[in-house]
């Protein structure tokens, strides 16, 4: 009689985590954060409740969770292989590139739905608000920090410039334009905010 090989837990867990992440993201962007509970995620996944409730203590975690994996599929996927922006000396070209990289995520669907669903039920509940800025947010906004100052130290930026009230320069507008659609997102637009906001960082 041939033994059958013992099923592997390891890639049992990875597929569930994997089919966890899928039904949170796309429960939240059809129906909202209110309404996306643990038990709708169990159900749309195929697992038990009880599976969601060992890795994550709340519906926040298992979100902001499945938003920063997809997150980094996003960067692997468009050959951002590390965190850091590239520092090619060339401090406007570094900013232009990971700007239209932001462009393609957010024109994404699979980021876009759950994104602002997200951000917008961060504006009303404070407490995902601050989780949401605290573990998403901010990390990335000091990625553009950490570059400018490289720009400061090569002198191509000004000292007395905060890096991380310059970076709202082109961020911030971005921003708004895709989560009020006050206007189109493009190539275009993100390397022109860049040209305008160095063109005040620039040192005199």
């Amino acid at each position: 009689m041939v033994s059958k090989p013992a099923p592997d837990a390891t890639r049992r867990s990875e597929k569930s985590r994997r089919a966890i992440y899928a039904a949170a993201l796309s429960l939240v962007a059809e129906v909202g954060y209110p309404k996306t509970t643990v038990e709708a995620i169990a159900a749309r996944a195929g697992v038990g409740k009880q599976t969601i409730y060992r890795w994550w203590s709340a519906k926040a975690d298992v979100l902001l969770e499945a938003f920063l994996d997809l997150a980094e599929q996003a960067a692997r996927a468009a050959g951002h292989e590390t965190a850091a922006i590239p520092d090619t000396g060339d401090l406007a070209a570094d900013l232009k590139a990971v700007l239209r990289a932001t462009v393609d995520e957010l024109l994404d669907p699979r980021f876009d739905a759950p994104a602002r669903a997200l951000t917008a039920e961060g504006v009303v509940n404070e407490q995902l608000g601050r989780v949401f800025v605290t573990r998403l947010l901010e990390p990335q906004l000091q990625l553009y920090v950490a570059r400018l100052r490289s720009a400061q130290d090569a002198g191509h930026v000004r000292p007395d410039v905060d890096p991380r009230i310059a970076l709202e320069l082109f961020v911030s507008p971005l921003a708004q334009r895709w989560l009020q659609h006050t206007g189109p997102i493009s190539y275009d637009y993100t390397d022109t905010l860049v040209d305008y906001a160095l063109y005040g960082l620039a040192p005199r």
